[in-house]
C-alpha cells in the first residue's frame, strides 16, 4: 500500500494509489509552481481552470494583504461593506445585468441561481414550473442541485437519493416548451468538465427566444478563458441569471457570484411580513479580503491587457495545435481560446503501471516539468492566461516527446 497523505482526503482522488511525495506543492510564483522536491512546474492547467495572471501576482497580494489588515470579515447577512459593494458595481458593468448574489465557490452559485429560478415562477403564480433543462454531458458542481443539472454519470451515480429528475437538452426546443420547465442551464462553447467539449453554435440557438429563465454558467469559462470577458458573449445570448467563480478572485481565494437582472431581482421584493426575500446564504459570502482579490484581478485585466494577450495567444497555437492533432495517438485536439483539450487514442497507449494511459502520459509531463490532470482520455491544456508562448509550447513538445 502506498503512503498516503497523513489526514488529509483529497478530492477525486483515490488515496490508496496517491503518493504524497508526487505532487505537493509549497510555493507558486507566475505560471509556476514549485514542488517539495524544489522542481519548477508549469502549471498547465491553472490549478483547475482558476490562476489567471500567475500565481502571487504582486497586485492582487498587496490587496489581499492591505484588505486583510483592514477588514478580514464580515457578513453580508443583512449587513454589507463597501468591497462587496464596490465588486458588484463592476460586476454588473461588466455582464451587463444588475445585481449581485455572493457565494463561495461556484457550485455554490447554482445552487443560488436553480433555487432563485424555483421563487420566481412561484411569485408568478406558476409553481408547477419545478424542472430544469441541461445540455447533453453538462456539468455543474458536485453539490445535489448542481448535480441533478449535471450529466456526466461517473460524477452522480451513486448520489441518486440526494438529486431530482431534470431534462437533457439535445437541440430540440420542444423540451423547452413543457411547463413544467423553470430555467434552462448550459455551458457557454466549452465544456470543460467533459474534456473541453465545444458545443455546437446552433445548439444556442432556441435559447434566444424560447426559454422561461436561462442560466449561464460561466465558472469555468469566465475571466478570459475563451478570449473574451465571458464566453455567452460570443453567442448572443441574454442570460437572466449568470454563475460566475473560479477565476473571479484571479484564483486566489474562494469567491464566487449570481449575477441576476433585475426581472429576476423583483420577484424577492415585498414587505417583510410577505416573506419574499430569498432564504438562502453563506456564512462568508463576499469575504471583504476576497472582494480585494477580485477587483484587483480585474484591474489586472485593464493594466496588462489581459483579453489581448489571450486573443494572440491562442492565433499562435492554431497551428502547432493543428499538427498535434494529426499525431497517430491522438484522436482529436479541441480549444476555444486557451481552454484546450487533447483527446488521446487511449486503446493504443498501454498503462505501463500508471492509473490509465492518460495518467501515464500526464505523469510523464510532470517529470518533464508540467502539471495538468487527465480527464478521462483528454490531456488538458488550460494555462494561466498570463502564460508565454515559450511556456505553451514547451509543453505541447514535451508532449510529442513524450508521446513519441
Amino acid at each position: 500500500m502506498i503512503q498516503t497523505a497523513g489526514a488529509l482526503w483529497l478530492p477525486f482522488t483515490q488515496m490508496e494509489s496517491f503518493a504524497p511525495s508526487s505532487r505537493t506543492f509549497v510555493r507558486g510564483d507566475g505560471n509556476y509552481l514549485f514542488d517539495a522536491s524544489g522542481r519548477r512546474i508549469f502549471d498547465a492547467v491553472s490549478s483547475i481552470w482558476t490562476t489567471i495572471h500567475g500565481h502571487c501576482h504582486p497586485a492582487i497580494v498587496e490587496a489581499i494583504a492591505r484588505q486583510a489588515a483592514r477588514l478580514d470579515h464580515a457578513t453580508l447577512l443583512g449587513a454589507s461593506h463597501p468591497l462587496a459593494e464596490e465588486l458588484a458595481t463592476r460586476l454588473t458593468a461588466l455582464l451587463k445585468m444588475d445585481r449581485v448574489f455572493f457565494a463561495s465557490d461556484g457550485a455554490s452559485a447554482v445552487e443560488a441561481a436553480l433555487k432563485m429560478a424555483l421563487h420566481y415562477w412561484q411569485d408568478h403564480g406558476q409553481p408547477q414550473r419545478t424542472r430544469f433543462v441541461h445540455l447533453v454531458d453538462s456539468y455543474h458542481g458536485d453539490t445535489s442541485g448542481a448535480m441533478s443539472v449535471s450529466d456526466i454519470g461517473v460524477f452522480k451515480a451513486r448520489y441518486g437519493a440526494v438529486t431530482f429528475q431534470a431534462y437533457p437538452y439535445d437541440g430540440d426546443p420542444e423540451i423547452l416548451l413543457r411547463d413544467d420547465v423553470a430555467a434552462v442551464i448550459v455551458e457557454p462553447i466549452v465544456q470543460a468538465a467533459g474534456g473541453m467539449r465545444i458545443v455546437a453554435p446552433q445548439r444556442y440557438t432556441a435559447l434566444r427566444e424560447i426559454v422561461p429563465l436561462l442560466i449561464v454558467d460561466e465558472i469555468a469559462t469566465g475571466f478570459g478563458r475563451t478570449g473574451v470577458m465571458f464566453a455567452h458573449e460570443r453567442l448572443g445570448l441574454q442570460p437572466d441569471i449568470v454563475c460566475a467563480g473560479k477565476g473571479i478572485s484571479g484564483g486566489t481565494l474562494a469567491l464566487s457570484a449570481t449575477v441576476v437582472r433585475d426581472r429576476v431581482y423583483d420577484a424577492f421584493r415585498g414587505a417583510h411580513a410577505d416573506m419574499k426575500h430569498f432564504f438562502h446564504g453563506h456564512s462568508y459570502a463576499g469575504n471583504p479580503i476576497a472582494c480585494a482579490a477580485a477587483l484587483a484581478n480585474l484591474e489586472v485585466f485593464e493594466t496588462e491587457r489581459t483579453l489581448e494577450r489571450v486573443v494572440l495567444l491562442a492565433q499562435a497555437l492554431r497551428e502547432p495545435l493543428d499538427m498535434l492533432a494529426a499525431h497517430p495517438l491522438v484522436r482529436e485536439v479541441r480549444y476555444a481560446g486557451l481552454m484546450i483539450g487533447i483527446e488521446l487514442s487511449a486503446e493504443r497507449i498501454a498503462a505501463s503501471g500508471a492509473l490509465t494511459p492518460a495518467w501515464r502520459i500526464a505523469d510523464a509531463l510532470y517529470e518533464r516539468g508540467h502539471f495538468t490532470r487527465p480527464i478521462g482520455d483528454v490531456i488538458q491544456l488550460v494555462p494561466p492566461l498570463s502564460s508565454t508562448l515559450e511556456d505553451v509550447k514547451r509543453f505541447l513538445g514535451d508532449l510529442h516527446d513524450v508521446l513519441a
